[in-house]
């Protein structure tokens, strides 16, 4: 290395301290009072080997993942690394969710969210709530507003573990109560009640009153560390503690936490491992529980879990459009036959006709037979000239389709709500997904054309003598351009083959290699890297060539338009070109020299389950140590990490590495380079992906992508981009809550503007997808430099509204002098004004023999009663372990015990073994208070069993039964208790013979 090179990797290294230090001197000023949010708070508090949310929360989910496909099929060695680029997505809106209850301003300092300060009950009712709000919107298939309830569960569940004296009573278990209301629960100490001693060092032992650590049933408390100043902490109760707590040096001094592995920030450090293996043990049990509920398959939904890529269509149904709804049902046809036979989910199918004035309906399924009805029903009829709703119609498709996606828009004609346009593009942007324009209209519009056009729609309207504006497709093209999707202007003709490109991207596994526009009138060079993960090589290029010359990583070429050759085939129709790389495909870079007139875009896709996820954040100076993410766009010129997961890497691929990210401008030059650091160094063993972090010294001014490059096994350079444009901005929105909307109510939602710039006014258009706020139209305010701006907007939810659906509200910033735009996206789930949160229940009544040594040789039985005590009534069981029989029948009536042989109890009568599916109960015609009665019966080789139990409001309760069971608490009987029993067993004798009996 010269002497040149030396230094300035030297100053590189300097540079690198330096910030560093900067952060962790920033977060010196801030406390903590949590489990730590995410990988980069173990570098914050130079506790490497903690357990952090991030990672119990992606442990605990790859597991019950990987668990529930192997239990569905293949193996479980090589199954993590296809799971596809949306599960990490999915994964990634859990994670951060969890840890947004750290940063957000409404969140973070309040203790019940976080079981600070002894609010245990209040903790304990915001954890069902969760829990309720989670499988409301997981049975509504609304699985973004599922992960972020779930998210946000997971991240109080944690808290308890850490922040309570739950590990140090000698607790090995988790506490059920907390999401079981009818297990037994532990009560808390009063406020007048003192719960820890002096502690005059950073390590705390046994500064816990005796009866904080007492094993024994009837003499246990619970209690939790106050943190901070809010609410007071009366003397004699515990600290949270640690470096950044001020209640620290408050009688009783010291503290409890188990947040990390430093006894800097974690009295209790020493019990670390135990806190985070219970609250791992606990978010694993709500993982269960949920899928359990809600089934296996929609449990890997939510997930997204090897879903191929949704196909999304948006079309123009107006009567000019019969080539193109045949084209784009042709396509849909071809997609669905090709995806038949492939491993894994077919994913989702969406559909939203437009014309002038209506948009929609949403048709919306998991059913590709469903999906092909509704293309088959779907006609080119009526409408009139132009424009048409096209830009509302993609905001319906963008709300009701999963991130990550393509949309497909077929039209002849121009917007005509082009207010809409920001809105659109903030969902664009918000959930990265690509909008791509099928247009068949030539947009130098002539008055001949016009009228052709017109004709071909309606004979009875008259001609049109005007030209239509050349530049009313811009807003296609720049809503394509920063999403970084296409816009295509072809012919009715070739629409068909030009829908090829919608069977090329949805695709699975599909990646970037290279994505450019250019306005340039001359020969354009553009180079992109094939790595050896790599195949299936396409170039779409749209535009009108005049040449263009394909060369290999050998040197060898091939004139594309003039000659056929061994590199690559090309098909060209009216706006686009499609080249396909022949195999096998060289690794290395490969290059293409075009000369075009006018506009021209390139984009490569090629096939490999390599591919990454990014996201721009901050380290927080507020109540928690860590980065907080970014949303929206970043704020131009200031500094910030850009933090990075790749997917898709095998364990055999250790030499693969990554090295930087280079931000590329409009037309693909680099404006910055970006060097990356693992995040490995400070994982706990076993971690399950490895984080990439950057630090962005000044954020680019104009608009970019973010381009990853590095090296495969074979040292060939690897490359991947994300094509959406990111649109750096002075002005920052942030969404303060996203409180629930209940039918028949009006809500507020309150938001925070931060002007960066100077001195100006500013305009915001808030939209939602189904008509709930209460104005619509724009807000104009002047906010002064650095200052910020409150505001909120109110919506009503009409009583017809349906509980667990979403409600999409996006919120767009926008100022004109000097230009600026920023966005900000809230889902809104409406619930019931009073819902059923209370599980089922079972308890043992009798147990009928116990086991002698010799197993096979005996059985075992055991009664049990299963009942509802909310209002919800019991809905089905299910035997989930064991490998006896469950027999189960109707309570005979309270006040009527001995008429045991009616007919409806004996036409109900069921037998239940593992592996029959669930037990549709709520055609019993039970109402919410009546019982089931059951026996189940075992050999005593098979000493346990799992019954699980749903109410109508979806509910769980988990039963566990095993040989020998009894409690004395049911067993003692009365007179009408003795009767009971005497009923059930003549009833599961054979004295009875059911008239009929179902499974």
């Amino acid at each position: 290395m010269s002497q040149g090179r030396k230094r300035r990797h030297c100053k590189r290294n300097q540079r690198s301290a330096h910030r560093f230090m900067f952060a962790y001197l920033l977060l010196l000023a801030s406390p903590c009072s949590c489990f730590l949010p995410n990988f980069w708070s173990r570098v914050l508090t130079l506790s490497w080997n903690s357990y952090t949310h991030q990672y119990i929360t992606e442990q605990a989910v790859l597991n019950i993942t990987l668990d529930t496909l192997q239990q569905q099929r293949g193996s479980h060695a090589e199954e993590k690394t296809r799971l596809g680029r949306g599960f990490w997505r999915a994964l990634g809106e859990v994670v951060h969710a969890n840890a947004d209850m750290d940063f957000l301003s409404t969140t973070r300092s309040d203790p019940v969210y976080h079981f600070d300060s002894e609010r245990v009950d209040g903790a304990t009712a915001m954890l069902r709530t969760f829990w309720a709000r989670t499988l409301l919107s997981a049975r509504a298939n609304e699985h973004q507003s599922a992960r972020r309830s779930l998210g946000r569960l997971f991240h109080s569940l944690q808290d308890f573990y850490s922040h309570s004296n739950w590990v140090e009573m000698g607790q090995r278990s988790i506490y059920q109560h907390l999401l079981q209301p009818d297990e037994p629960a532990i009560p808390v100490a009063e406020g007048g009640t003192p719960t820890c001693m002096e502690c005059f060092s950073a390590t705390c032992r046994n500064n816990l009153l005796p009866r904080l650590t007492s094993a024994q049933a009837d003499y246990r408390l619970l209690t939790t560390g106050y943190f901070s100043t809010f609410p007071p902490k009366p003397e004699g109760k515990c600290s949270h503690g640690g470096l950044l707590d001020s209640s620290r040096s408050m009688a009783a001094k010291g503290g409890i936490n188990k947040d990390s592995t430093s006894p800097l920030f974690s009295p209790h450090h020493f019990l670390h491992v135990e806190a985070a293996t219970l609250a791992s043990e606990a978010t694993l049990s709500v993982l269960r529980d949920l899928r359990d509920t809600v089934g296996h398959k929609t449990f890997l939904r939510l997930f997204s879990v090897k879903q191929a890529p949704a196909l999304v269509f948006v079309m123009d149904t107006t009567g000019s459009m019969f080539e193109e709804i045949t084209a784009a049902r042709l396509r849909a046809h071809s997609i669905i036959r090709n995806r038949a036979d492939l491993p894994g989910q077919p994913g989702s199918f969406l559909l939203v006709p437009f014309h002038d004035p209506e948009v929609g309906p949403v048709y919306e399924t998991d059913d590709p037979h469903q999906f092909m009805e509704y293309m088959e029903n779907l006609m080119a009829l009526g409408g009139g000239d132009e424009p048409e709703m096209c830009l509302t119609a993609i905001q319906l498709a963008l709300t009701h389709s999963p991130p990550l996606s393509e949309i497909f828009v077929f039209t002849d004609a121009s917007p005509k709500d082009a207010h809409m346009f920001d809105v659109v593009k903030a969902l664009a942007l918000a959930k990265q997904s690509k909008v791509t324009f099928l247009l068949t209209e030539d947009p130098n519009y002539t008055t001949e054309r016009t009228a052709r056009r017109s004709r071909r729609r309606t004979r009875r309207r008259k001609r049109r003598r005007e030209p239509l504006p050349p530049d009313r497709f811009s807003l296609y093209s720049s809503l394509s351009s920063l999403s970084g999707g296409l816009t295509i202007f072809t012919s009715n003709s070739d629409i068909h083959s030009v829908s090829s490109i919608v069977e090329d991207n949805t695709a699975a596994d599909k990646v970037t290699l290279l994505h450019v526009e250019t306005d340039q009138e001359q020969t354009s060079s553009r180079s992109f890297g094939v790595d050896g993960s790599v195949k299936d090589v396409t170039v779409h290029i749209t535009g009108l060539l005049s040449q263009c010359i394909l060369t290999d990583p050998s040197g060898q070429t091939q004139s594309l338009l003039s000659e056929q050759g061994s590199l690559a085939s090309i098909e060209s129709f009216t706006g686009l070109y499609r080249v396909r790389l022949l195999p096998p495909v060289q690794p290395g870079q490969w290059n293409l020299e075009a000369t075009a007139v006018g506009h021209i875009a390139f984009n490569v896709i090629g096939d490999s389950v390599v591919d990454f996820l990014y996201y721009f954040a901050t380290v927080t100076n507020e109540t928690h140590p860590g980065l907080a993410r970014l949303e929206g766009s970043p704020v131009a010129g200031v500094p910030t990490f850009l933090v990075l997961a790749v997917t898709g890497r095998s364990p055999r691929d250790e030499k693969v590495s990554f090295s930087h990210v280079t931000l590329l401008g409009a037309e693909g030059e680099s404006l910055k380079k970006v060097l990356l650091n693992s995040s490995s160094f400070s994982a706990p063993s076993s971690s399950i992906a490895e984080d990439l972090i950057g630090w962005v010294d000044a954020v680019p001014r104009a608009p970019f992508s973010v381009r990853l490059t590095g090296r495969d096994g074979g040292g060939n350079k690897l490359e991947r981009v994300a094509t959406e444009m990111v649109q750096p901005t002075h002005v920052q929105i942030q969404v303060l809550s996203a409180p629930p909307l209940v039918p028949g109510h009006s809500t507020m939602v309150d938001f925070n503007i931060l002007n960066h710039g100077p001195d100006r006014v500013f305009s915001l258009t808030a939209e939602d997808d189904s008509g709930y706020l209460h104005t619509r139209g724009t807000q104009r305010f002047h906010i002064a430099a650095r200052k910020l701006f409150h505001s909120q907007v109110g919506l009503h939810t009409p009583a017809s509204a349906q509980g667990g659906a979403t409600v999409t509200l996006t919120l767009s910033v926008h100022a004109v002098d000097p230009a600026d735009t920023n966005y900000a996206v809230a889902y809104l789930t409406v619930v019931p004004p009073d819902p059923d949160t209370s599980p089922p229940s079972c308890s043992a009544t009798r147990a009928q023999s116990f086991c002698p040594p010799a197993c096979n040789e005996s059985t075992w039985t055991v009664s049990l009663v299963v009942s509802d005590g909310g209002r919800s009534g019991l809905a089905a069981l299910k035997l989930q372990k064991g490998q006896g029989t469950l027999t189960l029948l109707p309570a005979p009536a309270a006040d009527k015990p001995d008429e045991a042989h009616p007919d409806r109890l004996v036409q109900h009568k069921a037998t239940l073994a593992v592996g029959d599916p669930p037990l549709n109960v709520s055609q019993w015609a039970l109402d919410s208070s009546e019982a089931l009665w059951g026996s189940y019966t075992s050999s005593c080789c098979s000493a346990q069993a799992e019954l699980l139990v749903w109410d109508a409001a979806g509910n769980m309760k988990r039963c566990r039964l095993a040989s020998g069971q009894q409690r004395p608490l049911k067993d003692t009987r009365t007179e009408h208790g003795k009767r009971c029993t005497d009923w059930w067993t003549a009833m599961v004798r054979d004295d009875v013979k059911p008239k009929k009996k179902s499974h």
